[in-house]
């Protein structure tokens, strides 16, 4: 039952996950708790699908995605930054208005409902990597995923480096921990997160891109299922750090991973489906006993 399939299915199932989780990371580095990741990623499914299916250029459709991600998340960032509202219930309007406008849209653009597949919808390749693809079990592991699987872990680096290593991040982190003290030195606070809720949008829309481009090619109401929220978890698990996050990230893929094999021994696709929330929980209630020690600790 544990073999590299597994785990290779694992890493195709933690990418969307870990871009939406990247994008509420730098939001929370700045102070934002931005809870809109599942609504924003259901916006970047429906633009990939759209834009792959109109121009017939898969790479067209994730640049349609990232776009419509960052459109969208304009909506959390005028309300939270300019109108100074509650990001908390910004973003839960902002998750139920995304269920609502695709679900128009499929029937207003696509004339169907429930789901839109067609054998013409360019979808992103899997990516053999010379030379690791024949070495035994971790090519099996780690070749023949997307380009934007790939991408998502070098995001990971990425944000590790420009949060620590770049002024740009150290002057981000003084935003979100002290605005003030970043305010009175000049540093614009409003400008800085609104760059992030938007880089946090265009994140997301990749995300979109690859669960409706690369795990499977269609696109279907409520496709996300939850998984922005489960970023929203693999933050707070991981602590807005990256390597924290990519690391609840993977437990939750291999969560959902393992719900597809027992699915494939018979198990029913309702108890199957709730394997990643049942971590999800586990993993919340040990964090927050974990929590409790410390505090009594100090």
């Amino acid at each position: 039952m544990i073999d590299a399939a597994l785990f290779s299915s694992a890493l195709g199932a933690l990418t969307p996950i870990l871009f939406a989780a990247l994008a509420g990371a730098l939001c929370q580095r700045a102070g934002v708790f931005n809870i809109s990741l599942e609504g924003t990623m259901l916006v970047g499914c429906f633009a990939g699908v759209a834009g792959s299916w109109y121009t017939g250029s898969v790479w067209l459709g994730v640049l349609a995605a990232m776009v419509a991600g960052t459109a969208y998340s304009l909506i959390l960032a005028i309300g939270t930054v300019t109108f100074d509202g509650d990001p908390i219930v910004l973003g839960v309007a902002v998750n139920l208005l995304a269920v609502g406008l695709t679900s128009f849209l499929i029937r207003t653009v696509f004339g169907t409902r429930g789901t839109f597949s067609d054998p013409a919808l360019a979808g992103l390749d899997p990516v053999d990597i010379p030379g690791l693809d024949r070495v035994p079990f971790l090519g099996d592991v780690l070749s023949g995923h997307s380009a934007l699987g790939y991408l998502s872990w070098l995001a990971v680096a990425g944000l590790a480096v420009l949060l620590y290593r770049h002024p740009w991040g150290l002057r981000l982190r003084g935003v979100g921990e002290r605005p003030e003290a970043a305010a009175s030195l000049g540093v614009s606070v409003s400008r800085y997160r609104y760059g992030v809720i938007l880089a946090g949008g265009a994140l997301c829309g990749l995300a979109g891109a690859q669960l409706a481009l690369g795990n499977v090619t269609l696109f279907s109401e409520n496709m996300t299922a939850g998984r922005g929220w489960i970023a929203v978890v693999a933050v707070l698990l991981g602590r807005a750090l990256p390597a924290g996050v990519l690391a609840a990230a993977v437990l939750f893929g291999l969560a959902e991973a393992f719900g597809f094999r027992l699915q494939g021994i018979g198990l029913p696709q309702q108890a199957t489906d709730a394997a990643p929330y049942v971590v999800t929980l586990l993993a919340l209630f040990v964090s927050s006993g974990r929590l409790r020690r410390t505090r009594r600790s100090t």
